[in-house]
């Protein structure tokens, strides 16, 4: 299995902190990314964690997006950094995706949903409930931050499978997507959203990876002792949470996990471009604009 670490959609630059960084961060301004993941298994085609920016977005995104989402987050708008382009130019076709794994259900994760409206999309079971249950809680923040752009076309959402006795690294509750046989879980980190979650996946030297999506913006935050925050990204974060608290505990079960696993498993967030240079780097065929 091949793991390949794609920037499915450039964002506005944002400034080095200058302090509390890595010694592998590079100090100097970037632009934020989109970091999906491209899963190539023997048996289950492509698996697709996150999608980025879709075609459609780049071509009428105040529709697409939001005007307000698109005048604040000032995305670079480039079709080739789309996951269909990507896919493309590794020499696959777009059905070769056959799953679609979904961290959660906010627009700069959803937007390549319909390059590929045949594929199976993954989301943890109580974020689905969310989106389809007008009784669950936060069922109209999920359903209204899920983009009608982005599921116009019917994408096939399906509930992951919860395994109540399983534990990850000490983290109960993870869920199992159905269909796919590789090694894919759905860890529970919510706060961001209902149900937001992490997705966690094997790579080809046996290390577990884990994409937290939006559960932290910055690496400060699982790095830095006091947790390091970045002053673009915090008031996304502020703004979108559905639940301050359980987002800080989600965060601090990441801290804990690379402070104690890090020799077991990487994690990464969605949005961070240092960190996204610095995993890119590790896999040379992935498509990194660590030096863009």
């Amino acid at each position: 299995m091949r793991v390949h670490h794609l920037n499915c959609g450039s964002l506005r630059k944002i400034p080095p902190l200058g302090e509390g960084l890595t010694a592998g961060a590079a100090h100097r301004e970037r632009a934020a990314v989109c970091h999906c993941l491209l899963i190539e298994t023997d048996s289950d085609g492509l698996v697709l964690v996150d999608t980025g920016l879709g075609t459609a977005d780049v071509q009428h995104p105040d529709a697409s997006l939001g005007a307000d989402w698109v005048a604040y987050a000032q995305p670079v708008l480039d079709p080739e950094e789309s996951a269909l382009r990507q896919v493309v130019r590794l020499g696959y076709a777009p059905q070769d995706v056959r799953h679609i794994v979904l961290t959660h259900l906010h627009r700069d994760h959803t937007g390549g949903l319909p390059d590929f409206p045949h594929a199976q999309v993954h989301v943890h079971p109580d974020e689905y409930r969310a989106v389809t249950d007008p009784a669950a809680p936060h069922h109209q923040d999920t359903l209204d931050r899920f983009m009608p752009a982005h599921r116009a076309h019917g994408p096939l959402l399906t509930p992951a499978r919860v395994d109540e006795h399983a534990e990850w690294f000490g983290i109960p509750g993870v869920a199992r997507p159905q269909g796919p046989a590789c090694e894919l879980l759905l860890v529970p980190l919510a706060g961001h959203s209902a149900a937001h979650a992490g997705v966690a996946v094997r790579d080809g030297d046996g290390r577990w990876l884990l994409h937290a999506g939006d559960a932290y913006m910055y690496h400060g935050e699982i790095e830095c002792t006091p947790p390091l925050a970045h002053p673009v990204f915090e008031p996304v974060q502020q703004g979108a949470q559905v639940d301050a608290a359980a987002r800080v505990a989600a965060r601090d079960r990441l801290r804990g996990l690379h402070r104690d696993h890090a020799d077991e498993v990487t994690v990464f967030s969605a949005h961070d471009p240092w960190e996204f240079a610095r995993v890119a780097a590790m896999v040379p065929e992935s498509r990194s604009d660590a030096d863009a």
